[in-house]
């Protein structure tokens, strides 16, 4: 089994919420609100500095395994024909979440997923193909 990093005992969940999560400004608008509200998740090239720099385990606290864990369930969902990516941008209250942007201001978020994902694929090329070629059932 797969567990999170830094953890023997809690279950790696490789939600996609992982990807847009650090879009999340509860309690911190002043600053990381701040900071984010200067890019428009629209635009093509804001977006991809917005992946690169935020999405793509800007920590590299993710072992290659996580990465294709997670790439491998955003490549399901973006295979999901009305899957909903507009609920990875709701705000929700009783979690005391707020994101950067809701889901009405981003204007295509299965397009901001597909954005996600072929940057991962650039980016964690050697990562993904290494866990590619082992038994995933051992982890």
């Amino acid at each position: 089994m797969l567990f999170h990093p830094g953890s023997d005992t809690v279950p790696f969940d490789a939600s996609l919420y992982y990807f847009v999560g650090v879009f999340d400004i509860y309690d911190r608008e002043e600053t990381k609100g701040k900071e984010l509200a200067c890019y428009n998740p629209n635009d093509s090239k804001d977006r991809e500095t917005l992946i690169t720099k935020y999405c793509l385990d800007p920590y590299k606290k993710l072992s290659y395994r996580h990465r294709y864990k997670l790439t491998q369930n955003l490549s399901i969902a973006l295979n999901t024909q009305n899957f909903n990516f507009h609920s990875y941008f709701e705000d929700d209250p009783e979690k005391y979440s707020t994101m950067a942007w809701d889901e009405t201001e981003i204007a295509d978020p299965r397009g901001f997923f597909a954005d996600i994902y072929r940057l991962a694929n650039e980016t964690w090329k050697d990562d993904l193909e290494k866990a590619g070629l082992e038994d995933q059932s051992t982890w």
